[in-house]
């Protein structure tokens, strides 16, 4: 098979798994060592097992970050400090984009960025939804209410005042107060329940002084 022929048979796929060799009768084996050569030569860059991506100057399509994230971690969505930083909700840049999985734990660097995975328990998994982050390019992206809550569950310490305060919350606008008490029951979690009240008291007060 020739390079010319995969950059046909992607089109414009920001993502390609190698089972889209099978579609034209490539045996695995083939696939697999033309694969190696073509990552090995800089045409290619290798996501992980099995998911590729076209290296410059051959993609159509810049992926998305967060679209990548999804396709390195099935049954993931992006949240905590990328989906805030997404939502302009805290002044940092993000320079990990970091998602919630059921599975385990654990960090893939790629030559399209760095992808950080969180665990989370299977009932707390939700609060996700289908955002268009680019043209033609949708990722499974945490509410602005979950993502907050979850970054507060897996941090250390995330229901103090003190901790709140360092995340620098901007543009709290954007929360929903319904949302996030909903956000919050789907946790069940004294912890939350504590954050929540301050967040809450945080934005009566910044209503008050709008006033």
């Amino acid at each position: 098979m020739r390079f010319e022929e995969l950059l046909t048979l992607i089109g414009d796929e920001p993502v390609f798994s190698s089972s889209l060799l099978d579609v034209i009768g490539v045996s695995q084996r083939q696939a697999r060592l033309q694969l190696v050569r073509w990552v090995t030569a800089g045409k290619l860059i290798r996501l992980r097992r099995s998911l590729y991506a076209l290296n410059h100057p051959f993609r159509r399509i810049e992926p998305h970050p967060f679209l990548l994230a999804n396709r390195i971690r099935k049954a993931s969505y992006v949240s905590l400090q990328s989906a805030l930083s997404y939502y302009s909700m805290i002044p940092e840049y993000v320079p990990i984009v970091t998602s919630v999985t059921t599975g385990r734990p654990e960090e893939v660097r790629t030559g399209l960025g760095i992808y950080a995975f969180r665990h989370m328990r299977k009932p707390l998994f939700g609060g996700f939804l289908s955002v268009t982050v680019a043209p033609g390019q949708s990722s499974f992206l945490a509410t602005p209410e979950k993502a907050l809550l979850d970054l507060i569950y897996l941090s250390p310490g995330g229901d103090q005042a003190a901790y709140i305060d360092g995340l620098r919350l901007q543009n709290e606008t954007a929360l929903s107060t319904q949302a996030l008490t909903e956000a919050a029951g789907l946790f069940g979690s004294p912890k939350i329940d504590r954050a929540v009240e301050g967040i809450l008291a945080r934005m009566a007060a910044e209503r008050e002084r709008d006033l």
